[in-house]
C-alpha cells in the first residue's frame, strides 16, 4: 500500500488509512514504536502500560485474624475542603431546636388524631 509523506509544521507526517488504524485499533494519542532497517521503516503499536488486577478475595486473605489493618488511603484528585466558615448565625439555638421538635410532635399526634 502506498501512502504520501506530508510536512506536518516542522516534520514530516504520515497518514494511515482508517481501515489499517481501525484494524489496528490505534487513535490520535496512542504510542507507537518506529524503527529504522536500512531503508525499511517499521511501525509497531506499544504496549500498554500492565494495570495490575486484583480481587477481593485474594486481598482479603492477605489480612490475617487479629491483625491491624492496613491504613486508609485518599484517593481523592482534589484535597476536599474542610468548612471552616461558622454557621452559627443560621442555625438554631438549642432553646429554637427544643421549641421545633415540641411543635412537630404537636403536629404530628394531631394527624395521629385525625384532627389535623
Amino acid at each position: 500500500m502506498k501512502v504520501k509523506i506530508s510536512k506536518w509544521g516542522n516534520s514530516l507526517g504520515l497518514r494511515l488509512p482508517k481501515h489499517l488504524a481501525d484494524e489496528l485499533k490505534l487513535t490520535p494519542g496512542t504510542d507507537v514504536e518506529i524503527a529504522k532497517d536500512g531503508t525499511r521503516l517499521t511501525i509497531e503499536t506499544a504496549p500498554g502500560p500492565k494495570i495490575p488486577h486484583y480481587r477481593l478475595e485474594d486481598l482479603l486473605a492477605q489480612i490475617k485474624p487479629g491483625q491491624k489493618p492496613p491504613p486508609l488511603e485518599d484517593w481523592s484528585a482534589v484535597e476536599p475542603p474542610w468548612p471552616d466558615d461558622d454557621w452559627s448565625d443560621i442555625a438554631p439555638t438549642d432553646e429554637e431546636w427544643e421549641v421545633m421538635k415540641r411543635e412537630a410532635e404537636v403536629k404530628l399526634a394531631k394527624r395521629r388524631n385525625g384532627s389535623a
